[in-house]
């Protein structure tokens, strides 16, 4: 018999004594009123112990107490035991988690909901110049470069930033803040990329400088081969091979522009020109249809008079590109829709096409450069793998997104979503 039943028991036995003792003295409803009286008491004075020892913590496994008191008494000593050791555990996990992200060489910084310090690791110290006495303190009246208290601030996190590092004005950090928990936590990651940052600034001059250098002699080259091709006695063996040399030459000088183009978009400073994008459409599809052999392939469509804020030049180069590419990979009695039009508040220039398509799995790879679909054809088709390239770096430069919607042998859409910021 569990010690709730002897509970019962005795209650039952309690009811019974004063049914008996009324039989002979009566009073029923006084000797039921002084028992029940005296069992509040007495629960009344184990609830008031037992307070004590909650309020002291002094619940231990050899507390004395009689009835349902003693299995209260040890299942809440059961309850403390497992929460000291879930609270060892979790002790001994916070230990590892600080020693592990004190030997990160990144900083770490974790941030209240307010953007207070609540705990950073040993690089923190070293790369952003923070210090222990730090804690309890908004990282923004720490860390009071503009553009970090911009990002910080706007709680977009999504993209990460470079800043100059605080400790260091020669280092560059790359800046990522990743939210976590119910209860607003902020993770904020430091990475030193003063590296990555010289070596991408090497790569950049290094191209800039080599198709610079390359662009004299292939125009020296060039202005040989039309020279030998327009004298009267050349020989047919060195016809075929001048005007194989002529075509390699183009294609090297293509090769170069393209190169050029990609150089300047990573360098050089945005313009914001109010761009009439319906006027630049009918000069490109104009300049495509005069160099068509065949009738006229374009259809264009302009349905919308948007106009946009951004750069003429790179805005016609992107534009170009797609068509370009879209003639260049469908059938040559196929037509190529290019429109301009309005939707969800965007401005969207698209171009669809009815050629070989895409591969899915090669989508998310063919705006890389030099990057080309493995595609099997009759005949090889000429380009430098830069053209999609060159359109993504312009489409970021001008807050636009690219999306490409592909089958293979049914064609392919190119879409260029425009925000509606950029409009004007």
């Amino acid at each position: 018999m569990t010690r709730w039943w002897r509970e019962i028991t005795l209650v039952i036995f309690l009811l019974s004594l004063v049914s008996i003792i009324s039989i002979f003295t009566g009073h029923f409803v006084e000797w039921l009123l002084l028992v029940s009286v005296g069992m509040l008491v007495w629960q009344t004075i184990q609830v008031n112990r037992l307070e004590r020892r909650l309020s002291t913590g002094k619940i231990g496994k050899n507390i004395q107490a009689k009835g349902i008191w003693e299995d209260i008494y040890y299942h809440l000593y059961k309850i403390k035991k497992s929460e000291a050791n879930r609270k060892k555990k979790l002790g001994r996990m916070i230990d590892q988690f600080r020693k592990s992200t004190n030997a990160l060489p990144d900083a770490a910084v974790v941030l209240g909901k307010q953007g207070e310090i609540e705990w950073l690791n040993k690089s923190a110290r070293t790369v952003l110049g923070l210090k222990k006495s730090d804690k309890g303190q908004r990282i923004t009246n720490l860390i009071r470069i503009p553009k970090f208290v911009e990002y910080f601030n706007a709680k977009d996190y999504d993209k990460k930033i470079s800043i100059v590092a605080p400790a260091d004005e020669s280092s560059i950090l790359q800046i990522a803040i990743v939210p976590y928990g119910a209860s607003g936590l902020r993770l904020l990651l430091a990475q030193d990329i003063t590296q990555l940052k010289n070596m991408e600034r090497i790569r950049k001059d290094f191209v800039a400088n080599v198709s610079h250098e390359l662009r004299t002699p292939l125009t020296v080259l060039k202005g040989y081969l039309e020279t030998l091709q327009d004298m009267e006695e050349v020989s047919p063996i060195l016809t075929r091979s001048l005007q194989q040399m002529e075509t390699q030459t183009e294609r090297m000088k293509i090769l170069v522009d393209d190169l050029l183009m990609l150089t300047r978009l990573e360098t050089r400073e945005k313009q914001t020109d109010c761009v009439d994008i319906p006027a630049l459409l009918q000069n490109i599809v104009q300049e495509n249809s005069v160099l068509e052999t065949q009738a006229q392939r374009i259809k264009l469509s302009i349905d919308s008079d948007a106009k946009l804020q951004g750069d003429p030049d790179e805005l016609r180069s992107a534009f170009s590109n797609l068509i370009e590419n879209a003639l260049k990979y469908s059938p040559t009695e196929s037509r190529v829709k290019v429109r301009w039009y309005d939707v969800d508040n965007c401005a969207c220039f698209e171009v669809e096409d009815q050629g070989e398509g895409i591969a899915q799995e090669e989508i998310p790879r063919i705006t890389e450069r030099f990057y080309r679909a493995d595609v099997k054809r009759k005949s090889k088709i000429n380009g430098t793998g830069l053209g999609l390239a060159i359109v993504k770096h312009v489409l970021v430069r001008h807050d636009a997104k690219l999306e490409i919607y592909s089958e293979v042998n049914k064609g392919s859409c190119f879409r260029c979503l425009f925000p509606k910021r950029r409009l004007c």
